[in-house]
């Protein structure tokens, strides 16, 4: 995997945090830096930790799977991919009218909930045998940036992006893994 597909992969994943930002910055009317950057954390942190998780659990699986990773990676990638941009167009009222808070709990489970799709990244990453540390450290940065960039976006321009975000980075995934499963059939 090159530098670029592991960029690209990290902004994909980053979009459900990045949108869940853009929320948190919507709903403050004064803009707080300590909370936006405890939400990136957070984010952040979780979207490192899922793919660690989904690695080692590829890992033990890695000699029934190494035959056929391309398509593991191209089908896992899709989904995810896929799901994003399928939840991009559903309708979202959670966050109307909420004002925000520095509630860690809710961050938390936020966090979590941004970052199951990267743990299917880290079932990719064992069977295209990723250098883990360095991929989970870009994901966690990346992620962790782009989340801070979310709050001051969301408090700045409103939600104008977020719907755009989210199938942006559903594309980037499905894209990087068509692109896998066509290098794992000799196709490029």
């Amino acid at each position: 995997m090159t530098i670029t597909e592991l960029f690209l992969i990290a902004v994909g994943l980053s979009m459900d945090a990045f949108s869940v930002s853009v929320c948190k910055g919507l709903s403050m009317k004064k803009l707080d830096l300590k909370g936006g950057i405890i939400t990136a954390f957070f984010f952040g942190a979780f979207q490192a930790l899922m793919p660690m998780i989904g690695y080692f659990l590829g890992s033990r699986f890695e000699n029934v799977i190494a035959s056929f990773s391309h398509w593991v990676s191209f089908i896992l990638l899709a989904f995810i991919g896929g799901k994003m941009v399928w939840e991009a167009f559903k309708s979202d009222d959670e966050n109307d009218g909420k004002e925000y808070s520095l509630d860690i709990k809710e961050i938390f489970i936020l966090a979590v909930a941004t970052s199951i799709d990267a743990l299917a990244v880290g079932i990719v990453f064992a069977a295209e045998k990723t250098n883990l540390i360095f991929s989970v450290s870009v994901i966690g940065i990346i992620t962790f940036a782009l989340s801070l960039l979310g709050v001051f976006i969301g408090h700045k321009f409103g939600s104008k992006y977020e719907k755009k975000a989210e199938i942006a980075g559903g594309i980037i995934l499905i894209l990087i893994g068509v692109k896998l499963l066509l290098e794992g059939l000799g196709v490029i």
